[in-house]
């Protein structure tokens, strides 16, 4: 049985219950893949149980560690808790932590090096993962795979916190030179006429635009989808097609080089963009600040009603 110093074995033990991998999992706590591995075999004495088994390439949890990890998680996030003194205001300093935040490529292309400076300058010892998101599955906030999840909210469960950023709305994106402007009145009729490259990460043509445009009884040709923002604007910038893209991803992009913006002509709703996160992350004084600085960066001239609003776990 491990001694009472094998404890930290805990943080080891939980990173690898979460991420399944060696490899990942001493990423996750700044360790060398053979640091981790000798963890892994002072695991398996302590436990009596393998825990991870090779399956094809990949590497899979045992039925003892797949019952293990929730219990380990919650463990962890309680130790944390506890060795947190009370009263202290936190010095982000001090902070080791790896997170893990995942968001749509306009919000990273709009935020992330905002984040990273801002974690740069007030906790050095921070490192900040950004995970793709190719859907709004919650499970890996529930799984502990994922801090924060930054986007539209989904199908989030009722469990899930959740903190609006800030208000955006879609514009559309034409080349300079465009035809559609030469004329000031840029008319639904005009918008529709022209081909249009639609961003989907699950290749669908249609959304919100179409239902508005169908609302006045018109139509656009999604001549091409693609699944990034990105990609939309370097295919408007080498054609007459036209782009749909957030705002905030626009207004907040570095090389425009000669695109230009324009609001569309029909009445679309907003969205609202929001940081959701799993309520056993509600007290982390470390999850607190990351909350708080997420939120600060997304709208820092903001003084009004939303800024104003307290983190739910406050």
């Amino acid at each position: 049985m491990p001694t009472e110093a094998d404890l930290n074995l805990l943080l080891a033990l939980n990173a690898l219950l979460s991420e399944g991998s060696v490899a990942k999992a001493a990423e996750r706590l700044a360790l060398s893949e053979s640091a981790m591995s000798r963890a892994l075999t002072r695991l398996r004495e302590a436990t009596a149980d393998p825990l991870l088994v090779r399956a094809g390439r990949a590497m899979v949890l045992t039925p003892h560690a797949l019952g293990l990890r929730d219990r380990v998680r919650e463990l962890v996030q309680e130790s944390r808790a506890v060795l947190q003194p009370a009263g202290v205001d936190l010095d982000p300093g001090t902070l080791r932590n790896l997170f893990t935040i995942r968001a749509n490529d306009g919000f990273i292309e709009a935020f992330a090096h905002r984040l990273v400076a801002r974690a740069a300058r007030e906790a050095p010892g921070v490192r900040l993962r950004f995970a793709p998101k190719p859907d709004k599955d919650v499970r890996p906030l529930r799984e502990g795979l994922l801090d924060l999840d930054i986007g539209v909210l989904g199908e989030a469960g009722p469990e899930v916190r959740v903190q609006a950023l800030f208000r955006d709305r879609f514009i559309a994106v034409v080349r300079d030179g465009h035809p559609l402007l030469d004329e000031p009145a840029i008319t639904a009729e005009r918008y529709a006429a022209w081909g249009h490259v639609v961003t989907s990460r699950h290749g669908r043509s249609a959304g919100p635009v179409d239902d508005a445009l169908a609302a006045m009884g018109l139509a656009r040709n999604a001549a091409v989808v693609v699944p990034s923002f990105n990609t939309a604007l370097s295919v408007a910038a080498a054609t007459d097609l036209v782009a749909l893209i957030p705002a905030s991803y626009f207004e907040h992009l570095r090389e425009r080089g000669s695109l230009r913006a324009f609001p569309l002509p029909m009445p679309t709703a907003a969205i609202t963009v929001s940081q959701m996160w799993h309520p056993r992350l509600d007290r982390d004084p470390a999850h607190r600040w990351l909350r708080s600085v997420v939120l600060e960066i997304c709208r820092p001239e903001e003084q009004g009603r939303l800024a104003r609003e307290p983190d739910p776990a406050a």
